[in-house]
């Protein structure tokens, strides 16, 4: 895919797996299971809109709860999700966002739009394929214009 935008909003998955902070930890595994993901955003409903308060992945699960025994079936979300939540707006640069994630040292950040309404998520492996195709075209570049330097200097 060729970046046609700098707009995190426009490369986004819009398809976000969530929960309440009262959803069990053994439900938020199998929303993960079923939803082919690796984190569920926790929202709270402000003005009937969902807006992200923490998330849960599932590195959080295994290294917080299945390392220690503990009960999947009553901790839940709210207690396994990072409060410090980041969070990045639809509009941001997808640089910005790169920056971003380094900074929070996350892989993964909810998009929200200007009322702070989830409206997707991005990860680093979103950002790692776009900027694969960047190389890609860019690899192209460097070829052709080898290839048309050969054929210019060897017709003279």
């Amino acid at each position: 895919m060729r970046i046609q935008s700098n707009r995190v909003g426009d490369y986004c998955t819009r398809k976000v797996a969530v929960v309440s902070r009262e959803t069990t930890i053994e439900r938020c595994a199998k929303l993960m299971h079923d939803e082919h993901v690796g984190t569920v955003v926790v929202v709270t409903e402000k003005k009937k809109v969902k807006v992200p308060v923490g998330i849960v992945t599932d590195r959080d699960i295994v290294i917080e709860v299945v390392a220690f025994g503990l009960d999947a079936t009553t901790l839940t979300a709210g207690d396994l999700m990072s409060s410090d939540l980041a969070t990045v707006s639809e509009d941001t640069d997808l640089m910005a966002v790169l920056s971003s994630m380094r900074e929070h040292g996350v892989r993964r950040l909810p998009v929200i739009d200007t009322n702070g309404a989830l409206v997707g998520i991005v990860s680093a492996d979103d950002l790692m394929g776009l900027m694969a195709g960047e190389m890609d075209g860019l690899v192209s570049l460097v070829r052709a214009e080898h290839t048309r330097e050969r054929v210019t200097r060897s017709s003279k």
